[in-house]
């Protein structure tokens, strides 16, 4: 069989299939209905896309406070204790990609003009804070929880650890967390 015997076969089944769908009445689009329709798909795409977006970074945030938390503990009242477990908490990160952790300490009762600082492993840096390895601020703390939210920026596939002391008068406690860089 040749190509035009192909393509004469091809044209009288699509003459058939015309005729066959005349008899069938179907109803003259709208004059908007098609920019309504191109609206509806582009914009349902672009809706689960976010959704997926905010379940992922909310998931992320969640398992990484939920890490902390557990480290966190309550802040110890005999001065500058050692962490006594040698399993420390970790996070993967992803290079060049902010990530936001969150950093829970515990206080039996408030505490004002504490020190907290936190030191960074190279290739890890604190968004705000670029190049820098130690970053150094008052604070206080209430009764209770409290969150410190830190984003935190691979810059190379590194990773290392990460230090946060919290210091009050002559109490201390480090936390650390092990950041890997996939």
């Amino acid at each position: 069989m040749q190509n035009n015997d192909i393509d004469i076969i091809a044209e009288k089944q699509d003459q058939e299939i015309l005729a066959l769908l005349k008899d069938y009445p179907m109803p003259e689009a709208t004059a908007g209905f098609f920019d309504q329709a191109l609206v509806r798909a582009t914009h349902e795409g672009s809706r689960r896309q976010r959704n997926r977006w905010i379940m992922t970074g909310f998931g992320s945030a969640i398992a990484a406070g939920l890490v902390l938390w557990m480290v966190g503990g309550f802040l110890m009242t005999t001065p500058d204790l050692p962490v006594a477990d040698p399993a420390i908490p970790g996070i993967t990160m992803t290079l060049e990609e902010p990530r936001t952790i969150n950093l829970v300490f515990a206080s039996a009762e408030p505490l004002d003009s504490a020190t907290l600082t936190v030191r960074l492993p190279d290739g890890i840096e604190m968004s705000g804070f670029p190049g820098q390895r130690e970053v150094t601020w008052q604070t206080s703390l209430s009764t209770g929880k409290n969150l410190l939210p830190l984003k935190l920026i691979a810059t190379s596939p590194l990773g290392g650890e990460v230090y946060a002391t919290l210091r009050h008068d002559n109490r201390g406690r480090t936390f650390r967390l092990r950041v890997d860089v996939s």
